[in-house]
């Protein structure tokens, strides 16, 4: 297995101005991260980080398996039904490792797989649209809530039940359903139980952020041919590299520490993942998520009421060069930008040799997109070192399924290790109760206060 690499030098004093300085990382740096570490250890061995254990949850890997490859494969359509941690790892697995246009594609380009449709928000016009272009009777759907009562997630699956038993009937609609939530408890386990429902569990110790190696994202990708071994095989590879106190033998640790510092010592509080490769948008949207809601608290541990936490903003290249660059280069220097780069992007296109009287255009003839592109990623970190504004780049061999585990556990583990840097919990988000209470109350649910809004004041609007 070829391994992701960590190419930091660009957020070093050594290198750019306003970077961190480099003797840290054999002192202070690397002392505080032993202790970091530490208490990272202690609470994955008290079974609070349980996303550290899922590459080697095999019986649950053994289960999507079974089901991807036998009750999934009865259909034509396989939606999902998730929101925020239940989607937005989904969708990162699906574009990236089927790549784009995979519903577009023929059933034999398909290898006869289902087409897979992930619908995170409850839009109406969405939901409603992709509805009207499927069959009822060749579709599932895979509903995705720990807790059984994600107010968005239950809206939908009510919304498809229905749908389906209008075409189908009430009898047969059971069999066009899989659960993935709490393995004990909850109104999904509650309706999966009563109504012989397939179910696969979540494990109660895993967050829905941190949840993508679980069936919540093994099982969307599985399904469509995606091996989940390999997928773990690679978070596995990871979990292994990140288990050393040694700051420079450890990658996570490493990212967390250099971001940590330049957001609290450097004022660098924006942390930009930009991935080269269309295919790894979604990951930085499900990163987006995942910095924010760990990070982003009006308390730490010690009980000091102290907003804390970097602004994650997702981005990709090189598309956003010409949207965000002219900023990170010479806005207010309070960025970080993350680069993703790829090795071997899986396709090779030439560009033709033409218009050789053309200087600005005939330069391109002989190379390839792939060159391009790989070009303006080094070009934009070293453009971006000589302004002074610090960068890093994670290197993928290529999109594959080993590459994405390590990735996507490369980014969970740094996390955790941020939460600790940060005097944090990273698994909880007491921000986001109030509106779930508040949405509660208006929608009308038992035991909820309908709350009194203000009404817009005619001063105030135009």
């Amino acid at each position: 297995m070829e391994r992701i690499r960590f190419d930091f030098g660009n957020l070093l004093a050594s290198r750019v101005e306003g970077g961190v300085d480099d003797a840290l990382l054999d002192v202070g740096l690397a002392e505080r991260f032993a202790h970091v570490h530490n208490r990272v250890e202690a609470g994955r061995a008290a079974g609070s980080l349980g996303f550290f254990d899922l590459p080697y949850a095999t019986e649950t890997v053994d289960l999507v398996v079974e089901l991807a490859d036998g009750f999934g494969q009865w259909f034509e359509d396989v939606v999902v039904l998730g929101i925020g941690g239940s989607g937005l790892g989904a969708i990162a697995l699906k574009e990236g490792l089927l790549g784009p246009g995979w519903n577009a594609r023929s059933g034999d380009d398909r290898d006869h797989f289902p087409r897979l449709h992930i619908v995170d928000n409850p839009d109406p016009f969405t939901l409603g649209s992709l509805l009207g272009r499927l069959d009822p009777a060749r579709t599932m759907f895979n509903v995705i809530s720990k807790s059984g009562a994600t107010a968005e997630t239950m809206a939908k699956y009510l919304v498809a039940r229905g749908w389906v038993e209008s075409a189908v009937g009430p009898d047969k609609a059971r069999g066009h359903f899989l659960f993935t939530t709490d393995p004990a408890r909850g109104a999904l386990r509650q309706i999966g139980d009563a109504e012989d429902i397939p179910m696969l569990p979540i494990p109660e110790n895993v967050g829905g952020r941190f949840s993508v190696l679980s069936s919540v994202g093994l099982f969307p990708a599985a399904v469509c041919g995606v091996d989940p071994r390999a997928l773990l095989a690679g978070a596995a590879d990871m979990e292994e590299r990140c288990r050393t106190e040694s700051l420079g033998e450890n990658p996570a640790g490493m990212c967390a520490s250099l971001l940590h510092r330049a957001d609290t010592e450097h004022g660098r509080s924006i942390h930009v993942l930009m991935p080269y490769a269309d295919r790894l948008r979604p990951v930085a949207a499900w990163f987006q998520q995942l910095w924010a809601e760990s990070l982003g608290k009006a308390e730490t541990l010690s009980g000091e009421r102290r907003s804390t936490g970097p602004t994650p903003l997702a981005s990709v290249g090189a598309t956003d060069q010409h949207s965000l660059l002219q900023l990170l280069m010479e806005g207010p220097p309070d960025k970080v930008v993350l680069f993703i780069g790829v090795d071997d992007m899986g396709a090779s296109m030439p560009i033709p040799e033409r218009h050789p009287g053309i200087p600005a255009i005939s330069y391109l003839g002989g190379h390839t997109l792939n060159e391009l592109l790989d070009a303006e990623r080094a070009a934009t970190a070293e453009a971006l070192r000589r302004e002074g504004r610090p960068n890093a780049t994670i290197s993928m061999p290529r999109i594959g399924a080993a590459e994405m585990g390590q990735l996507i556990m490369l980014l969970q583990i740094a996390t955790v290790y941020a939460g600790a840097l940060y005097d944090v919990d990273p698994l909880n988000q007491p921000g986001v109760e109030l509106g779930k209470q508040l949405t509660y109350g208006l929608m009308g649910r038992d035991g909820s206060e309908r709350p009194e809004l203000l009404e817009p004041d005619p001063r105030w609007v135009l």
